[in-house]
């Protein structure tokens, strides 16, 4: 009876102090139930005891009990002390919840120390697999914010942040199929790790990116600076929230809702600012490529009907685009030391006095379906197809990656990758933005002797890059310039091997390799700490649905075809401008195919086996220029390789290899081949030698110039 009345204080008084929300419910059938939850602070469990309309028995560490405060607050509930890593504790779990109790248990089995997941334990994951449970996660939010959280003492908190209570819908983990106990209890720790990154992701909040922005700033602070770039300031929230508000009032006066308003700018603080403030404003923001070429940016501008064009005068002039912009037909540019100057009195008093102060108020009304940013594929087979992101599929794709990756505030990113880019806007611009990590923007990525100098001397502890500029970097740094680095993330192409060797040998360090499409937002999987298997792309990220469809003369693995909230809203195609295709493949409506072979194996990593449209037929056999280039470069590791095809009227195609290395001949792919196990078939029949690959302005190989390159040959 005391219990109970002490309990019932106590709920009124963490719900008045603490605003705790409880949203979603218990299931009907609650025989068996196993409460599992992540572990912010240590009031999760007295929350949970308080708030949920059960009566668990708690499984707490016994190093929990040793403190009389914790013992003195455990008098509340009902609880089992057990050593997380101890198989024989976990029996008595079991027994529980085969006798009918609800069980409350924290699979991380420690409080956090990075705000994100931690490793979660297999023991818990067995118990619900042994005794075919229930399971109710329950995503705690907030609670990190408080002084009862483990984070480092400069992480911004609150005395009474508000908290809230997920309540998600049930599952079971069913029992894996191994062939022994330990590899079972393995895989269902497995199992319970992305069912906790599941929950993460699936209670993100539904919002625009500038409402992102405004929840980031209120919760580290909005005079916190995070953002640099090459004029050494670095912005602070404020300062970005200022300048998303201002330039995309003078930039809506340029515009109309709904417009696609191209932006012609390098990686500078502006450009973010540019991208919230146009969406703040219901415009969107057409990344334009300025390496692309005047028919790449003209045929941007009409897949997406882009009729103005913001850039910078001094960008212009030190870029050489002039002439690019000249040549262009249709579009009027609006230069941004023009729109500055143009700032009147009444922009600065409705700045100051209005937007500041209450910018929600001060904006229009936006969904997160609305469109937010117009991305150009790189254009490596054809032309340039205008990608429509809404701000709901680049906020899911943030959400994705933070629900694996344990970015926090102490994390400062390097980002050489542009903006226009779908990899450097989500994960080198957004990404840190709505995270709390700093951000270092750079305006080229081929600087190959300046970035590992900007490593070193701006402590970054984050990388992107490509496999060949990782490659570069690699080659032009000192052993020392990443000695702060702990993620490299490489992207966008296929990491070649003698890459990663090099990065381990040389610097001790181990590149994740990721892989996604623009058409994503763009991250599909990617290889963490805590899921990591050499030579694959890692493992899907949460809330995403994939097929392999079976195509014709690949034997190995299937087309991959995937669904989930961070797919694009359509297509913008340059023979049918501004009417948007929406996404459909073989799989069925809302569903994309990436052209690309894969398989997945048992664990659920990603092994890319080739781009479809990278395939040659050989005497009528199917085979990847992806194993033809690994196969030069295990023979020449040091040189750069790129095979591409000429039609041959006995054979079908014939395999042409470019490298730069000028030594290179088929006695030595042959002897490779023989070595590592490659058919002979992948031996390409000529080797032509280039001083350099023709490369985009993303990293990537220019394959439309080398299958122009190979027809001349």
């Amino acid at each position: 009876m005391m219990r109970n009345l002490l309990k019932m204080l106590l709920r009124g008084l963490a719900g008045l102090l603490f605003r705790v929300r409880v949203k979603g419910g218990l299931p009907a059938e609650r025989g068996r139930l196993l409460v599992v939850a992540n572990h912010e602070s240590f009031l999760d469990g007295l929350l949970l005891g308080l708030f949920l309309p059960l009566d668990p028995v708690f499984v707490v560490h016994t190093g929990v009990v040793r403190n009389p405060v914790f013992r003195l607050l455990l008098g509340l509930v009902d609880y089992l002390a057990v050593d997380p890593t101890s198989p024989m504790a976990m029996k008595r779990v079991i027994r529980l919840i085969e006798g009918g109790r609800p069980v409350v248990i924290f699979p991380e089995g420690r409080i956090t120390t990075t705000g994100s997941l931690m490793k979660t334990y297999d023991g818990p994951a067995f118990v619900a697999a042994r005794t075919g449970a229930t399971i109710l996660p329950v995503r705690i939010d907030g609670a990190a914010r408080t002084y009862f959280s483990r984070l480092a003492a400069h992480v911004p908190r609150k005395l009474f942040p508000r908290i809230s209570l997920f309540l998600q819908p049930t599952t079971r983990l069913p029992m894996p199929e191994a062939g022994t106990a330990r590899d079972r209890r393995r895989k269902a720790g497995e199992g319970m790790r992305r069912l906790m990154q599941e929950m993460i992701f699936a209670t993100r909040p539904e919002q625009t990116l500038f409402e992102a922005l405004l929840d980031a700033a209120a919760i580290h602070g909005r005079g916190t600076r995070l953002v640099e770039d090459l004029k050494q300031i670095e912005y602070s929230y404020r300062d970005l929230i200022d300048m998303a508000l201002a330039l995309g009032r003078l930039v809506a006066r340029e515009s109309a809702p709904g417009e696609r308003v191209g932006l012609l700018l390098p990686n500078l603080a502006p450009t973010l600012a540019l991208v919230f403030g146009l969406g703040a404003r219901r415009r969107v923001a057409a990344m334009l490529n300025y390496t692309a070429g005047v028919d790449g940016m003209q045929a941007a501008c009409t897949a997406a009907q882009i009729r103005t064009i913001v850039s910078s005068r001094a960008f212009v002039e030190q870029a050489k685009l002039g002439d690019k912009l000249a040549a262009l037909q249709g579009v009027r540019v609006v230069y941004l030391e023009d729109l500055r100057a143009g700032m009147g009195l009444a922009d600065t008093l409705w700045l100051l006095l209005w937007a500041r102060p209450f910018p929600r108020a001060a904006l229009p009304a936006a969904s997160p379906e609305d469109a937010a940013v117009v991305l150009f594929t790189s254009g490596s087979e054809g032309k340039p197809k205008g990608v429509v992101l809404s701000h709901r599929a680049l906020l899911a794709n943030v959400a994705q990656i933070r629900a694996v990756v344990d970015f926090s505030i102490d994390d400062k990113i390097l980002n050489a990758l542009p903006l226009f880019h779908s990899f450097g806007l989500t994960a080198g611009g957004l990404l840190p933005l709505l995270t709390g990590a700093r951000v270092f923007l750079y305006p080229s990525p081929l600087h190959y002797r300046v970035i590992p100098e900007l490593a070193y001397d701006r402590n970054c502890t984050v990388l992107l890059g490509t496999s060949t500029f990782l490659g570069n970097y690699a080659r032009f740094a000192h052993p020392y310039d990443f000695y702060r680095l702990r993620y490299v993330i490489a992207g966008a192409e296929k990491l070649a091997t003698p890459v990663r060797d090099l990065w381990f040998e040389k610097f001790g360090i181990r590149i994740f390799e990721g892989y996604g499409a623009t058409e994503t937002a763009p991250v599909l999987a990617v290889n963490t700490p805590m899921a990591f298997r050499s030579g694959t792309v890692g493992q899907f990220l949460p809330g995403l649905q994939h097929r392999l469809l079976p195509v014709p003369g690949i034997a190995g693995g299937g087309m991959l075809h995937v669904k989930g909230p961070n797919l694009m809203s359509g297509y913008l195609r340059f023979d049918n401008p501004g009417v948007l295709q929406a996404p459909a493949s073989a799989a069925g409506e809302g569903w994309y195919e990436t052209g690309d072979v894969v398989e997945v194996d048992a664990d659920g990593f990603v092994k890319i086996v080739g781009r479809v449209k990278r395939f040659a037929k050989v005497a009528g056999e199917m085979v990847s220029l992806e194993a033809v280039e690994k196969l030069a470069a295990a023979a020449s590791p040091g040189a750069a390789h790129a095979a591409s095809t000429q039609p041959d009227a006995s054979r079908g195609e014939t395999i042409l290899l470019f490298s730069t290395d000028p030594q290179l001949n088929r006695e030595r792919l042959q002897a490779a081949a023989r070595d590592g196990g490659w058919p002979e078939i992948a031996v390409p029949r000529r080797i032509i030698p280039v001083d350099a690959l023709p490369l985009l302005g993303t990293g990537k190989i220019d394959y439309v110039t080398l299958k122009q390159m190979a027809e001349q040959a």
